[in-house]
């Protein structure tokens, strides 16, 4: 990744109908997912206008300006270390980011053929890399000897299935699913520890992991560090706490630091009613360009994060919404963009916390 998770380039030389194919796939996909679009140019550009006030600021040594209106924003900066850090939080939000040039970096890109095909001969020599496709003005066919996909530059919904395809094909192999178990509350109401009831023929954890392993490459229990002893009895990979004093947002983000690159279906470990059907769905919708995939309850209209899944995305947003004091994950479940499931069995996640509940 170099500018966000979810990043094409669309590259080929001026006059190849880059723009249009670009605006045209935008057009297709725009219903079903949020697209950001970063434009690269060798030509200088102004943003602003010499003797407006962001311009006279900005020429008095400014290192940043952003100017805004009720329904624009645009930051004006210069490129230093941190840019390519900047790009990255601007595109957080969408789903997906298209690039438009920028074929000399390792992106995967879309190759636009030109009428004189000049751009093939880059390709042939290996100085373009990374190329997922041939985007091509004439026939197909004719283009045999590619070993790489060859899309019409016409058949616009052609491409857009491509992109979507090629995408979600290529999450699934580098963001793996893995579970995690939140055990690290101290069971204060309850009395007991609560991960070690037997609400089934095994303890909440064991029974926990049970429906997790069919849908996870790994499980994992989330803990504070005096309880590993007890529960690495049980043979259960462990991730102690090392954001303390958060709640599950502390698990949450331990588990993401040690493994970062994967999503994390978090569940808590007070869930006696949840159920193979209910853990199934989550995980067959999740959507990985959305920084979580969430219930709602049907009755409270309120997100379930204490069993959803989290994308690697959300980890930057997570960490800056601990550095603001900020360690809710039903708050950001509401204000982050996230793929929403409907809970009709609302008792399936109902949870546990006392005695008198049992």
């Amino acid at each position: 990744m170099l500018f966000h998770p979810f990043e094409i380039a669309f590259c080929g030389y001026s006059g190849s109908g880059k723009t249009t194919l670009i605006a045209g796939v935008v057009r297709n996909l725009s219903a079903k997912f949020s697209i950001a679009y970063y434009k690269h140019g060798c030509h200088h550009f102004a943003l602003d206008r010499e003797g407006k006030d962001s311009w006279i600021v900005r020429q008095a040594g400014a290192a940043a300006v952003m100017i805004s209106d009720p329904e624009t924003k645009a930051v004006i900066t210069g490129y230093g270390l941190s840019s390519r850090l900047l790009e990255q939080h601007v595109f957080a939000d969408a789903d997906l980011l298209f690039v438009e040039g920028l074929k000399e970096l390792p992106l995967p890109k879309l190759l636009v053929v030109d009428a004189d095909h000049w751009i093939l001969d880059l390709f042939s020599k290996g100085t373009i890399t990374n190329v997922a496709a041939l985007v091509v003005p004439d026939d197909p066919a004719s283009y045999s000897a590619f070993s790489i996909p060859v899309l019409h530059r016409d058949s616009i919904s052609d491409v857009a299935a491509f992109i979507e395809t090629f995408l979600l094909a290529h999450s699934s192999k580098k963001y793996l699913l893995h579970g995690l178990i939140l055990a690290g509350g101290r069971s204060s109401r309850m009395g007991r520890d609560k991960a070690l009831i037997n609400y089934h023929t095994e303890n909440q954890l064991l029974h926990t992991v049970s429906l997790l392993q069919p849908q996870c490459q790994k499980v994992f229990v989330s803990c504070r560090e005096e309880q590993a002893e007890t529960y690495r009895h049980f043979g259960i990979p462990i991730i102690t706490d090392s954001y303390l004093g958060i709640g599950p947002m502390g698990g949450l983000l331990s588990a993401q630091q040690a493994w970062p690159d994967v999503a994390w279906v978090v569940a808590a470990c007070d869930l006696p009613f949840l159920d193979e059907a209910i853990v199934r769905h989550l995980c067959s919708h999740r959507n990985p360009m959305r920084f979580a995939t969430a219930f709602r309850n049907s009755q409270s209209g309120r997100f379930e994060p204490l069993f959803a899944c989290y994308e690697p995305k959300s980890r930057s947003r997570l960490i800056l919404r601990h550095l603001e004091g900020n360690n809710s994950l039903l708050a950001f479940l509401d204000e982050s963009r996230l793929e929403e499931l409907m809970l009709q069995n609302c008792a399936a996640l109902q949870n546990i916390n006392d005695p008198e509940g049992r």
